[in-house]
Order: structure tokens, then C-alpha cells, then sequence
């Protein structure tokens, strides 16, 4: 089998693990070739790496999850920032002669955001 031609392309996508919460981004290098039978076929590489497609059965890399929301690039990065741009919510249900809810520990409550709780349509 001889290879007759090749194109490389670059592209980058984001990902949310819908089990965990955990968001990370990676970009790959996809090689198109067509051997000498005229078959085409596809080879991805990340960090020099050959990989899988990162397409068909993308697996969390915190909880190895495979239930996995692909975006476009720069999505997680963004909800990064979001959640760090984002001032605490206010608590409805506040302690009597308190300015703010009170956690277990008798600080202040507060709300651990997750990346998974940007993508949750309620």
C-alpha cells in the first residue's frame, strides 16, 4: 500500500465531562491521507502523539468518564474566567441579624461553582 497524498490540519476543541464537571481544551494536528488504492484515511496526532479521534469516544481525563461535551476551542477557557470574573450569589434563606448565610464551619456559605454548571440549560 502506497501512500499518494497527505494534508495536515490543525484544529482544537473543548471539552466538559457531564458526569464530573471537569473541562479541558487540546489541540490536535489531523493528517488526511489516501493510499495508492484511493482509501482515505485520517490520523490524529496531540503533543506529538498518535491518538484516537478526539470525536468518537472522548474519555475524561479526571474520572475517565465517556459522557463528554465537545465545543469549540476557547469554550472552557471562557467559562474559566467566567467563574472567576463572578461575585457570590446571595443566599435567600440569611441567619436573623446576619448580613450572610453561615456555613458549617460559622464562616461565610459559599457556592463552589463547577465548569459543569455553566452548560446545564434548567
Amino acid at each position: 500500500m502506497t501512500e499518494i497524498a497527505a494534508t495536515t490540519v490543525h484544529e482544537a476543541y473543548a471539552f466538559a465531562c457531564m458526569r464530573c464537571g471537569y473541562g479541558w481544551e487540546q489541540s490536535y494536528e489531523i493528517e488526511h491521507h489516501v493510499d495508492g488504492d484511493g482509501h482515505a484515511f485520517v490520523v490524529y496526532t496531540a503533543d506529538g502523539e498518535r491518538v484516537p479521534s478526539p470525536l468518537s469516544t472522548p474519555t475524561c481525563a479526571n474520572c475517565g468518564g465517556h459522557v463528554v461535551r465537545i465545543m469549540r476551542a476557547g469554550q472552557v477557557a471562557d467559562a474559566q474566567k467566567l467563574l472567576q470574573r463572578r461575585p457570590e450569589p446571595k443566599r435567600a434563606a440569611e441567619p436573623a441579624g446576619s448580613g450572610e448565610a453561615v456555613g458549617a464551619d460559622g464562616g461565610p456559605e459559599r457556592h463552589h461553582w463547577r465548569l459543569l454548571d455553566l452548560f446545564h440549560r434548567r
